[in-house]
């Protein structure tokens, strides 16, 4: 009886966790462009990632956005999309990596900055969103939004690099992970 028990079980884990990711096309594009900017959504890209951090396009745009769902991600939230422009999509290719082959924050900061010392970190175009939607559903979800800008620092634009004066801020200035904070 035991052993019947822990099949059932073991069956009913599978066929729950094959479940969340076995939406269809429709349903996938529908969330990732929770992440859009309104005006940009209509002409907006939609890819889905496969386990090897290659994507298929499910959703051809007019613009250069592009969205996509990162709730099959490790630690994410079960809605977790994101929408960035596509000149990053290399860049997030090899986020997903870094991510996959960790184990948690500080494995994927160590691949991070190992990719950034040996020159082989991509790094985003200047001036890009990357614009993220995350929750437990999409009701509940919060929107967070930065500006990619690598390498840049207060010397360079004129933006302070800490949160202590209220409003926008760089974080990681000086790198290729430098991004625009918006409060």
């Amino acid at each position: 009886m035991k052993r019947i028990v822990l099949i059932v079980l073991a069956f009913g884990a599978l066929a729950f966790s094959s479940s969340v990711y076995a939406q269809s096309n429709a349903e996938l594009i529908e969330m990732a462009l929770a992440a859009a900017p309104r005006r940009a959504r209509e002409g907006a890209t939609v890819v889905k990632w496969a386990a090897d951090h290659t994507y298929t396009t499910i959703k051809e745009g007019t613009n250069q956005v592009v969205c996509y769902s990162r709730a099959d991600e490790r630690d994410r939230q079960p809605f977790a999309v994101q929408c960035t422009s596509k000149m990053n999509l290399d860049r997030v290719a090899q986020n997903r990596r870094f991510h996959a082959e960790s184990t948690d924050a500080d494995g994927e900061r160590a691949l991070v900055a190992a990719a950034a010392a040996n020159g082989t970190r991509v790094k985003p175009e200047f001036g890009s969103f990357f614009r993220s939607v995350n929750g437990a559903d999409q009701a509940s979800a919060g929107l967070h939004m930065t500006i990619a800008m690598p390498m840049a620092t207060t010397a360079s634009t004129g933006f302070p690099e800490g949160r202590d004066q209220g409003g926008a801020f760089i974080m990681a200035a000086g790198t290729s992970e430098a991004h625009l904070m918006t409060p």
